[in-house]
């Protein structure tokens, strides 16, 4: 291969990444529902091999379907619930708001730095609003979501001999690796992404009680929801109970006595607990994690923020399986896959 056509193949593999990113943020509504429903079936496919040893396998998959009826609906609840909570409780309270950005407006004036008073008011409450609404937006595209797990569990069975018809045997055994080996890593990322946020969660709730916060119950789940944004979470998960502390005490001790118990418990989990159970097993690097954050972020809103982890992973497995894209997978992972 000359110079010239080695120039041309990686101008054209560029375009076609820069062409490909625009069109998943294009196709929003479509290619993000199918992403989560990926993820969705990775991750509760092996209850129906399970429950295939006890029932019929028409009635496997019911029950299966059942089990992730269960946990949709327990999620989105608590989506509603703490949602609903935190914004009523502010409601309640927004002249003490009101009062509060002022003071901290005079404040930060009196260092040179304005805050554009009534208008930089306006627009923290619009940004507030704006991602509440996001919220609801994800929330309502779990409709499709559902559907296409529906009729993609279905097909799971039969990949193996599609893929018999589709590639060579030694073709077919690199593919079906892969995708058991993208599977398992998805399941391995939220299951311990679910124990580390409800540990988080009741730590929150608990610590918030004990200091004698109102809405404990709101706050750990709110932080149990939160968690599953990895780094972004953890940060925003500090602000509304620390803001609600200075609406409720109107001192300034009780909401520093809140961020540093709920930064030092958000710290111990994240950098203590979870390493220590993940392990090195996602072969992800801490900036790998931060990047992919923030593409997925850009691409699909907080939807692919909650995405970001089990497909950049999709991608750095897939990309260790050529030989021309393993120089990928080698920048995204831990310095452990280069050894």
């Amino acid at each position: 291969m000359t110079r010239n056509e080695t120039i041309r193949n990686r101008l054209l593999g560029i375009i076609t990444v820069i062409l490909a990113i625009g069109a998943l943020r294009a196709s929003y509504p479509v290619t993000m529902p199918l992403a989560a429903a990926f993820v969705v079936i990775a991750a509760i496919w092996p209850i129906k091999p399970w429950l295939d040893r006890f029932l019929p396998p028409g009635l496997s998959y019911v029950a299966t379907m059942l089990v992730l009826a269960v946990v949709v609906t327990g999620f989105t609840g608590a989506v509603y619930f703490s949602a609903a909570q935190v914004v009523s409780a502010f409601e309640r309270s927004w002249d003490r708001l009101d009062v509060l950005y002022r003071h901290v407006s005079d404040w930060t004036a009196s260092w040179g730095w304005s805050l554009d008073g009534e208008e930089g008011y306006r627009r923290l409450v619009g940004v507030a609003r704006g991602l509440l609404q996001n919220i609801y937006t994800i929330l309502g595209y779990l409709g499709f979501t559902a559907l296409l797990v529906v009729f993609g569990l279905p097909e799971v069975p039969a990949l193996r001999l599609k893929l018999r018809e589709t590639f060579a045997r030694d073709e077919q055994q690199e593919v079906l690796a892969s995708i058991e080996a993208i599977a398992e890593k998805i399941r391995q990322y939220l299951g311990i992404s679910t124990f580390t946020s409800l540990l988080t969660g009741v730590a929150t709730g608990l610590y918030t009680l004990a200091v004698g916060l109102d809405l404990a119950l709101v706050w750990g789940v709110l932080n149990f929801l939160l968690n599953y944004i990895p780094v972004v979470g953890n940060l925003v998960g500090i602000v509304p109970p620390t803001l609600f502390a200075f609406v409720q005490f109107q001192t300034k001790t009780a909401p520093a006595i809140v961020f540093l118990g709920l930064a030092a418990i958000q710290l111990a989990i994240s950098n203590v607990v979870y390493p220590m159970l993940q392990g090195r097993s996602l072969a992800l690097s801490p900036l790998a994690i931060i990047v992919a954050l923030s593409f997925w972020s850009w691409v699909w809103g907080i939807a692919g923020a909650v995405l970001a982890v089990p497909l950049t992973a999709a991608i750095v497995i897939t990309c260790d399986g050529f030989q021309s894209t393993q120089w990928i997978a080698r920048l995204l992972s831990e310095p452990r896959r280069r050894e």
